[in-house]
């Protein structure tokens, strides 16, 4: 009898571990209120960094495309039959080297702006007729890593993405996710900075980070909770154990016994 009241008194603290008080996991834009104030959406322009791909195609007034051939890179898959192309690449010192026109200064530019550079240096050469120049982005990515579903890296589709967007490309954050301070890592002219969002604020779509650039690392940290739950977890293990202990010296001790 003593035994049994023994294994009663051990299960007694694991039982209120199981019933400890949870506290409520803030929502998305949880402070966000119905409104019929609008705001005019602003999309900032992405500026070129470092080690960034860019497709530029040039096109002229000329309707003999062996014209424009000099200006273009040839097509990555000519000899496939397919239409992938290669890209400028920025160099560590923020350049292209383009072909016939010489290094331009990418850094830190705009697609227009650096699309304006290379064609005044087109209208300068004067070897095309009315030429235009259009430059797209080709691997824009970002990282998103922590309490998420699915870590790693994502594509960006377009040329805009949110941190709303980047979270569920990523699966979501987990019950154990940290939204009011999710870090954004960022590097901007060669210096890293840290910035925090808070997913649930009302004035989230203000912050500067609520739309992401390229190459950025979104780190979503664990809540307290997580770590209370793991510590739960091992002390219920330990518990278990003992318990699983003690059942089985009462078995033998029974059986010994007689």
């Amino acid at each position: 009898m003593k035994i049994f009241r023994s294994l009663l008194f051990l299960a007694i603290p694991l039982y209120l571990i199981s019933c400890s008080t949870q506290k409520p996991i803030p929502n998305y834009l949880q402070q966000v209120s119905d409104t019929t104030i609008k705001k005019q959406i602003q999309y900032p322009e992405l500026r070129i960094e470092k080690n960034d791909l860019l497709s530029i195609q040039v096109y002229s007034a000329s309707t003999k495309p062996e014209a424009d051939a000099p200006f273009n890179l040839p097509s990555a898959g000519a000899s496939s039959g397919t239409s992938a192309t290669t890209g400028f690449l920025v160099d560590a010192r923020g350049n292209i080297e383009y072909p016939h026109l010489g290094t331009f200064h990418a850094e830190g530019l705009t697609k227009d702006e650096l699309a304006q550079q290379i064609t005044k240096k087109l209208n300068e050469l004067a070897v095309l007729e009315k030429p235009s120049v259009i430059i797209r982005f080709q691997n824009l990515k970002i990282t998103v890593i922590g309490e998420v579903n699915n870590q790693g890296v994502v594509t960006i589709p377009g040329e805009r993405i949110t941190i709303l967007e980047a979270v569920g490309l990523a699966g979501g954050i987990t019950e154990y996710g940290l939204k009011t301070s999710v870090k954004i890592l960022r590097e901007t002219n060669n210096q890293r900075e840290i910035g925090i969002v808070d997913l649930s604020a009302k004035d989230l779509f203000e912050s500067p980070y609520y739309n992401l650039k390229q190459n950025d690392i979104v780190l979503v940290d664990p809540t307290p909770r997580k770590a209370k739950r793991a510590d739960e977890d091992v002390t219920r293990q330990r518990v278990t154990f003992g318990l699983t202990v003690i059942t089985t010296l009462a078995i033998l001790y029974n059986i010994f016994k007689k």
